[in-house]
C-alpha cells in the first residue's frame, strides 16, 4: 500500500513552532517512503476562525517548501458528505439527538452517560451523540506505544454534528481520512485522546483504520503548549532556515549532520535522507527552542 499521510490545520491564527513541526515531520515521513502529503484546512468552527488566517497558512508553508501533493480539501465546503455518514451512524442505531446543556454534563463530571432523547423543537436543533461502548479500545501508537481507552468511563457519548448546524472534529477528520485515503496519521500528542473514538467511528463506518503516530507537543518556557491560542509567535516564513533547523533537530536530525546550505529546498532534499523515525523522540512533551539566543548578533 502507497504511503498517504496529511496535514490538517485549523485557520484560527498563523503557524507556530508546535504546528511547524508536525508540518515538517508528516512530509518527512511521506517523502522518505516515497509517498503523498496532503494538505487538509479544518474549517468548521466559523467562531474560532481568523479570517484569511487559511490563506496566511499555505503561504507559510509553501515559504518552508512544504506545498500539497493533492488539492488542498476546505472541511467546510463538504457538509453534505458529513450529513450523510451522519445518517449512516443514525441508521446503525449509535448515534441519537441530544439537548443537554452544559450544567447537565456537569452532574457526571463532564461526561454524557445516558442516551437521552431532544424533544423536536422547531427553533433549536440539537446536537446529535454517538452512545460510547463500555468496552476498552486499544491501539498502537508508532511513537508512543500501546494505548488503550474505556469510551463510556473516560470520554463518554461524544458529539458527532453540533447544534450549530455543522459536524463536529470527531466525524470530520474520520471521514476525510477515509475519503483520502489516508494510511498514517502524524500529529500531536495533544490529540492522542482523541484517537479511540475515531477509530471506533471507523469499524462503526467500515472505513479502513490508519495507523496513528503522535509527536510530542512543544511547551514555551512558562510549560504552556504552544498554541495559537496561548499567543504563541508564529513562525517566520520570510526567513524560515532557522525554524526549520530547529524542527528538524527535534524530529532527530542533528545540526551536526545537516549540510551548510543556503536554501530551503536543499535543506529538505538532504532531511529526507537523514529522516529516520526511529530517531524521533517518544516524551510527551519537549521544550521550545530558542530560535534566536540572546546576544547572538554582539
Amino acid at each position: 500500500m502507497n504511503y498517504r499521510g496529511r496535514f490538517a490545520p485549523s485557520p484560527t491564527g498563523a503557524l507556530h513552532l508546535g504546528s511547524l513541526l508536525v508540518a515538517v515531520g508528516s512530509w518527512l515521513r511521506a517523502r522518505s517512503q516515497r509517498g503523498v502529503w496532503i494538505v487538509r484546512m479544518e474549517d468548521l468552527d466559523p467562531a474560532r476562525e481568523v479570517p484569511g488566517a487559511a490563506r496566511v497558512i499555505l503561504d507559510t508553508l509553501a515559504g518552508f517548501g512544504l506545498s500539497s501533493d493533492e488539492p488542498v480539501w476546505y472541511q467546510s465546503q463538504r457538509a453534505e458528505i458529513y450529513s450523510a455518514a451522519l445518517i449512516r451512524l443514525q441508521n446503525c442505531g449509535v448515534a441519537f439527538s441530544c439537548g443537554c446543556s452544559r450544567s447537565d454534563l456537569q452532574k457526571n463530571h463532564g461526561l454524557h452517560l445516558h442516551s437521552c432523547e431532544a424533544p423536536a423543537n422547531p427553533i433549536y436543533q440539537p446536537a446529535w451523540r454517538v452512545r460510547a461502548p463500555d468496552q476498552v479500545m486499544r491501539f498502537d501508537d508508532l511513537l508512543q506505544g500501546p494505548q488503550q481507552q474505556n469510551l463510556r468511563a473516560e470520554v463518554g457519548d461524544f458529539i458527532v454534528h453540533r447544534a450549530e448546524g455543522h459536524a463536529a472534529y470527531q466525524l470530520a477528520v474520520v471521514v476525510d481520512d477515509a475519503a483520502q485515503g489516508i494510511t498514517e496519521v502524524m500529529r500531536g500528542a495533544d490529540l492522542i485522546d482523541s484517537t479511540a473514538r475515531q477509530i471506533f467511528l471507523q469499524r462503526t463506518l467500515d472505513f479502513a483504520v490508519p495507523d496513528y503516530l503522535h509527536l510530542p507537543l512543544l511547551l514555551d518556557a512558562h510549560g504552556q503548549k504552544l498554541s495559537k491560542q496561548n499567543s504563541s509567535l508564529a513562525v517566520d516564513a520570510r526567513d524560515p532556515l532557522p525554524a526549520l533547523r530547529a524542527v528538524l533537530d527535534l524530529l532527530g536530525i542533528a545540526a551536526a549532520r545537516l549540510p551548510r546550505v543556503a536554501s530551503v529546498d536543499s535543506l529538505l532534499h538532504a532531511a529526507i535522507t537523514l529522516f529516520d523515525a526511529g530517531r524521533l523522540p517518544r516524551r510527551g512533551t519537549l521544550d521550545e527552542p530558542m530560535l534566536h539566543p540572546p546576544n547572538a548578533n554582539e
